[in-house]
């Protein structure tokens, strides 16, 4: 069930709906049922997946909650770590390591076979074992009481509206929403409808038409030259931004219909003046997981220079890794690693930062789009063929390949992208802007987004880009 398909807003009207009739009380095992159901429209055997892990973290946290000798504890958490990150690595990882295995076999001259997995990837693992796992940390760390109640630990977990690609929702966050669920009322609903909105607009009138430029060019690069890839590159930079901060647009305005409140993913990271800042603005529930549950554990910027440098490299190629089993992923995020290391040391060195705001904004975003070479080329030899390219190394330039019909209205749409983030980024708020309009005003905004995405948006719209990780 697409976010950007009718089904899905039938199915969240019919829950906004009940939601609206029941008494608050009746709410959650209504959301919770819902989120079953709308998992389950994937792939219904693999709720149990869902289950497990929802059971074995729920069963940990009570556990740590009546153990104080250290050793019991760490053994719980250890059930923890094995539960999720086997179920990660069994349904995600298993066949890449299989392939790297065999390969560094057959470079030493053995001869051996690892047995092949046949299992689907399931959507949402990565998310929803990430969640499950950050609670389970923080009650050993003891900052986190654990939850008592099954039911809305399991709605927790299983939240529908950021189930599938987050955002990771703290439980210090989120849990005490659904222990006291919010009242609904028109304001929440007006700011959720428009965010909705705002999301749909993203995915289907931008995101989905430049696919078309970036699918054409990337699906054969032989075909297209060094500046035909260096545009597809750029505007992949803008496509998966505007998919991804799509969906998280979505669940952020479909949880807030229903009265509850998800953190923010994204805050204008392309308008990010360093990697540092970027990092800060891009996918932030899993940069900020990523910070706590692993940065800071392995010592942080505590120990030593050498030592900071290979944290940050540590933590930026298990986020790479997170985002797919394969050698481009691990690639992009070491390079991600090493770019972040390079950052700390010109600022320990004190180099003064480049003059002018614009020039270090398109500088990082430069670097930013060399990265997603990895992240969207097909294999590792692809990526390296559009580097080559760039290089001098492959092919001559020439005038990019441009498609006017596909690129067109993606153009438009981009243009109010871009002012509308303008806005933002000078009022320093997320949706403030917005709201501080009249209502007139509002009203004008919302017809103006759905005659938009019915005029220009792509008919049967591509699945959001995340759905894979």
């Amino acid at each position: 069930m697409l976010f950007n398909s009718l089904a899905y807003l039938l199915f969240l009207a019919t829950v906004l709906l009940l939601c609206l009739a029941l008494p608050r009380r009746w709410h959650w095992p209504v959301l919770l049922a819902a989120s079953y159901a709308f998992y389950m429209s994937w792939n219904p055997a693999y709720v149990l997946l869902l289950v497990f892990s929802t059971l074995t973290d729920y069963a940990v946290a009570r556990g740590l909650a009546t153990q104080r000798e250290p050793a019991s504890r760490r053994l719980l958490l250890g059930a923890s770590l094995v539960v999720n990150l086997g179920l990660l690595f069994t349904f995600r990882y298993w066949r890449f390591f299989r392939e790297t295995a065999q390969l560094a076999a057959g470079a030493l001259g053995l001869h051996w076979q690892l047995p092949d997995s046949h299992l689907l990837l399931p959507v949402g693992i990565s998310f929803y074992t990430f969640q499950t796992l950050g609670y389970s940390i923080d009650v050993w760390r003891g900052e986190l009481p654990p939850e008592r109640h099954l039911g809305r630990f399991a709605l927790y977990v299983s939240f529908f509206p950021q189930l599938v690609a987050g955002p990771i929702e703290r439980a210090r966050r989120l849990l005490p929403q659904l222990a006291d669920p919010p009242r609904m009322h028109w304001a929440l609903a007006a700011e959720g409808g428009e965010r909705i909105l705002w999301g749909l607009f993203k995915k289907t009138v931008i995101a989905d038409r430049l696919g078309l430029y970036v699918d054409a060019v990337y699906g054969n690069l032989a075909r297209h030259d060094p500046a035909s890839h260096l545009l597809a590159t750029w505007l992949f930079a803008l496509q998966i931004y505007c998919d991804f901060s799509a969906y998280s647009d979505i669940a952020i305005g479909s949880a807030r219909l229903l009265g509850y409140r998800l953190e923010e993913n994204f805050r204008r990271p392309y308008f990010s003046e360093g990697m540092v800042a970027f990092w800060r603005r891009w996918h932030i529930s899993l940069s900020t997981w990523l910070r706590d549950y692993l940065y800071i554990p392995l010592g942080g910027s505590r120990r030593g220079e050498p030592r900071t440098l290979l944290n940050l490299g540590i933590t930026m190629l298990l986020g790479g890794l997170w985002h797919g089993a394969n050698w481009t992923f691990v690639i992009w995020g070491a390079y991600h690693g090493a770019l972040l290391a390079l950052a700390h040391l010109w600022r320990r060195a004190r180099i003064p930062a480049l003059p002018g705001r614009w020039l270090r904004v398109a500088l990082t975003f430069q670097l930013v789009s060399v990265g997603w070479v990895f992240f969207r080329a097909p294999d590792l030899g692809g990526a390296l063929r559009v580097l080559a390219g760039w290089a001098g190394a492959r092919g001559a330039w020439g005038p990019p390949f441009v498609d006017p019909n596909t690129l067109a209205h993606a153009a438009l749409g981009l243009a109010l992208l871009l002012l509308v983030e303008l806005v933002q980024e000078r009022s320093r708020g997320e949706t403030a802007w917005i709201l501080g309009r009249p209502a007139w005003a509002r009203w004008a905004a919302s017809y103006g987004l759905v005659l938009a995405i019915v005029l220009f948006g792509v008919e049967q719209g591509a699945q959001f880009i995340y759905f894979q990780f």
